[in-house]
């Protein structure tokens, strides 16, 4: 029985653990914090899974909370334009439904369920020194813990990572009490809210620890009106200050929201990172090694809502690879491999991720603009979210996107 151990219990971490121990292995699974500290914790991120992301977890026997949790039929997107008004608006029907679950939920839950099936749970924060040791105990160590000493163990990749800086300062409150969209009173959908030079408003639905909620996700360029969360420790005042700030810039989302109130005293959060792409082998002092798993190794800024999609897909690939690979040593030529074959998928996720950071080109533009008109292009644009692949074919390159936009206007 091949024993492999997994630091970080994380999307990724108990995906890929839980997957694992499935097929019979031998998992050791560590976290730096117990279910009900992450259950009763506050939130760590924002997440909506798309289909392709969903249907691994269905794969795995792991989609526990479907019935409960809101189906995500549709992603709309708005730009602002002139004293309030909306320049662009439209909805694209998905093709899959996608859902959203507080992650405090989901990895409380499958963390119960891993040392339910005899899963071997250690709540200790690992460090480098640890790793060495443990490197030689197990047939393999995955890292998927993606903040803090470990990830300094894995070199940053200079030709896949352009930013060095965070290029948007982030901020989140979880609610209840947010109004439906009149537009589309009869389904839900995720919004995406586009401020020209400001920002962006993320609002989804979701299934958090108190039942249905929605979030309301601030994305700002540094330095600008909406980089103001650093320091604001009050919920109240954090959640008051993003009201204040959708009045000012997103009036549409703002009249729905009036009556909100925070689903919890965990329900904020606010910070940023770089984007960053780093080496999938991590060497240890003792000169073993170690593999990165997600956002460990592929960490996107979460303006296109792939953290939990990539995190799902990743744990799909890893777990491929190894089952593939049958008793043979797990050496750095295997590591390597493995992470190329998910990178495969992730740098998709990447070049799109980074291309919506920037200000978007004249194409681009028009696209968008387009999607009003066209059915076409709201509906695969909209799933392109779950495809980021798809991308390549009309979005990147301007005579590509103009031989899409004609044939759209033809459907």
């Amino acid at each position: 029985m091949r024993q492999i151990l997994i630091v970080g219990a994380g999307q990724s971490g108990l995906q890929l653990a839980l997957g694992l121990q499935a097929h019979g292995y031998d998992v050791t699974l560590m976290s730096n914090r117990t279910a009900d500290e992450i259950r009763y914790g506050r939130v760590m991120s924002t997440q909506c899974m798309f289909h392709t992301a969903l249907q691994h977890e269905r794969d795995l026997g792991l989609n526990f909370w479907e019935p409960q949790a809101p189906r995500i039929e549709g992603l709309g997107i708005s730009v602002a334009g002139p004293e309030g008004a909306r320049a662009v608006d439209w909805v694209g029907r998905l093709d899959g439904y996608a859902q959203s679950v507080d992650q405090r939920v989901k990895m409380a839950g499958w963390m119960d369920t891993f040392a339910q099936r005899g899963g071997r749970l250690v709540i200790h924060g690992a460090a480098v020194s640890d790793l060495d040791f443990f490197a030689r105990t197990y047939d393999l160590v995955l890292v998927a813990a993606g903040k803090g000493e470990l990830v300094s163990m894995f070199e940053r990749d200079a030709e896949r990572s352009p930013f060095s800086e965070p290029q948007r300062a982030l901020a989140v409150a979880y609610v209840h009490g947010m109004g439906p969209r009149p537009e589309h009173p009869d389904f839900d959908a995720v919004r995406c809210n586009l401020v020209p030079g400001v920002g962006e408003l993320f609002v989804m639905p979701t299934l958090t620890t108190s039942g249905r909620a929605d979030i309301l996700f601030w994305e700002g360029l540094p330095g600008g009106p909406l980089d103001v969360f650093r320091g604001v420790k009050d919920p109240a005042e954090h959640l008051a200050l993003t009201l204040r700030l959708m009045e000012r810039f997103t009036p549409w989302e703002y009249a729905r929201a009036t009556g909100v109130e925070l689903t919890d005293a965990g329900g904020t959060l606010a910070g940023r990172y770089a984007p960053t792409v780093r080496k999938p082998v991590g060497r240890l002092p003792g000169g073993g090694a170690v593999l990165g798993v997600a956002d460990v190794v592929v960490a996107n800024d979460p303006i296109t809502g792939q953290g939990s999609n990539s995190a799902a897909k990743c744990a799909a690939s890893y777990l491929a690879s190894i089952l593939e690979h049958g008793d043979r040593p797990f050496d750095e030529e295997w590591m390597r491999a493995a992470f190329d074959r998910y990178w495969d998928t992730a740098r998709h996720v990447t070049k799109w991720t980074n291309a919506m950071l920037g200000a978007p080109p004249e194409h681009v533009l028009r696209l968008i603009g387009a999607g009003q008109e066209l059915p076409a292009v709201a509906h695969r644009f909209a799933n392109g979210f779950d495809d980021p692949a798809d991308f390549e074919d009309f979005l990147y390159d301007p005579a590509k996107t103009d031989a899409f936009l004609e044939t759209a206007a033809k459907a």
